[in-house]
């Protein structure tokens, strides 16, 4: 044995740990394995709880062997509209883009829903008589007024219908091809009493006056939300106590004019996708819905149908669409209605600067509130993306949308990559109406050019292609 090798320290990259040391550190690797199992094992089981839960609120559709498919009328057409699959957002995103494909309701738009609670609420509350002479009145951009239109010829009533005279002729067309009155006015605050809305109170409260000589009398209701004006001799009161024969005769005979009032205050406009398009959603999807995005005009839509899911699953993420130049998007994300550059004077029209009809508000309506509480982010817009966006989908899915349509699945791109999502999560919207109202604007290059709104579809392949933001909660 050599005497000095004893004395030669060893690096200490040749250390070797001791038997005790090594042991630590495998039970400490073990521990911590088991530590990993353990607490994914919990999270699946809790993921899987959660799920059983909401599956058990989910009321599945029964086999139904039916032979006979015919429907009662042009109202039994409206509704269970089909839940389609985007296909070339879906496979470029990794999550599924479901569009509920309200376009093939009869009158051509989700409007219809709306359309047909509103009279059978009206009829319910005997404010509506079919078959009198009475007539409906509605202030709106086209959609709406196409829908009461299509109804009220159906159900036996006429409509006047009074609208801003710079939306899309074709809507204009359709209306007057219904048998509509179409009256046509400059686009308005809601302040003014010429805005198209206020038009139509008006217009319904003096129905009749030129006829009867007694003039118009107004009818209460139990609700302050609709005006209903009525050509009866007498003015029937709340405190007018048990109606007579000759009160009910009179109530039922002469015709009257009812203001539909769909954006401000009448809840059967909210009604109609809470018991309607949210309980359809829930069902076609059985129950599975990460988040629901829509845009909003009256905000029935985005407050009913995110209500319902809400309610049935409090995980839903209820997002809104907002085109450029409404105040929605401000009053989600900052609890503003307003910001400078939608002062008047800087805006191309008077309601809302965008080439996109159909939605977007700079007032805050009674339906739009009922569902504040649950909107809990809000994208916006622009006219080059929601243009973009329409010609993206009709080159690779061959699907023809309007404008509302478009603008919410680009806000659907924008909720995925803030969301991080990637992993086949499901994201509903509405697809509002087809292309066929916006010949003359929306689908008019040489308008579109016009208008300095850039046309490029690949405003939506730069989306698709961004990459996920870090942040997976909601602003």
């Amino acid at each position: 044995m050599v005497p000095w090798v004893s004395h030669i320290s060893r690096p200490s990259w040749l250390h070797i740990p001791r038997p005790s040391t090594a042991r630590h550190i495998l039970w400490g690797i073990l521990l911590g394995f088991s530590l990993s199992v353990t607490s994914t094992s919990i999270a699946l089981y809790l993921k899987q709880r959660k799920q059983k839960r909401i599956e058990e609120r989910f009321e599945p559709r029964p086999i139904e062997l039916r032979s006979d498919e015919v429907v009662d009328g042009v109202t039994g057409l409206i509704g269970n509209t089909p839940l389609v699959r985007i296909k070339s957002l879906s496979d470029a995103l990794g999550v599924e883009i479901l569009g509920k494909a309200e376009y093939l309701n009869p009158g051509g738009s989700v409007k219809d829903r709306v359309a047909l609670r509103m009279i059978e609420d009206a009829e319910r509350q005997g404010l509506l008589y079919p078959n009198t002479g009475s007539r409906i009145f509605e202030g709106t951009v086209g959609s709406t007024g196409i829908s009461i239109a299509t109804i009220a010829r159906a159900r036996g009533y006429e409509a006047t219908i009074i609208m801003p005279d710079d939306v899309a002729e074709e809507k204009v067309k359709a209306l007057l091809a219904l048998g509509a009155q179409v009256e046509r006015v400059r686009p308005a605050s809601i302040v003014d009493k010429k805005q198209f809305v206020n038009l139509a109170r008006e217009r319904a409260e003096h129905f009749g006056q030129d006829e009867v000589a007694s003039g118009s009398a107004i009818l209460p209701t139990s609700s302050s939300s609709v005006v209903v004006s009525t050509t009866a001799a007498e003015v029937v009161a709340p405190d007018h106590g048990i109606l007579t024969v000759e009160d009910e005769q009179e109530l039922r005979t002469k015709p009257r004019g009812f203001f539909a009032d769909q954006s401000s205050q009448n809840k059967s406009n909210f009604d109609a996708h809470y018991e309607g398009t949210g309980p359809e959603i829930w069902r076609q999807t059985s129950g599975r819905v990460d988040a629901f995005v829509s845009g909003a005009g009256t905000g029935g839509t985005v407050a009913g149908t995110g209500k319902f899911l809400k309610n049935m699953n409090g995980d839903v993420i209820v997002a809104l669409s907002d085109p450029e130049g409404s105040g929605l998007y401000n009053k989600i994300k900052f609890g503003v209605m307003f910001d400078q550059r939608e002062a008047e004077g800087t805006k191309r029209r008077h309601q809302v600067d965008t080439v996109v009809e159909g939605i977007g508000i700079n007032r805050l309506t009674h339906n739009m509130e009922l569902g504040l509480d649950i909107i809990s982010d809000a994208f916006r817009v622009l006219d080059e993306e929601a243009v973009a966006m329409s010609r993206y989908l009709v080159h690779h899915d061959g699907l023809f949308l309007g404008s509302s349509s478009a603008c919410n699945l680009v806000a659907c791109i924008k909720l995925v990559k803030k969301m991080g999502w990637h992993s086949g999560e499901r994201v509903v919207t509405i697809l509002c109406d087809s292309g066929n109202r916006h010949y003359s604007k929306f689908w008019n290059d040489d308008y579109l050019r016009d208008a300095n709104i850039e046309i490029n579809m690949g405003i939506i392949d730069d989306l698709l292609e961004a990459p996920l933001a870090n942040n997976h909660s909601p602003a």
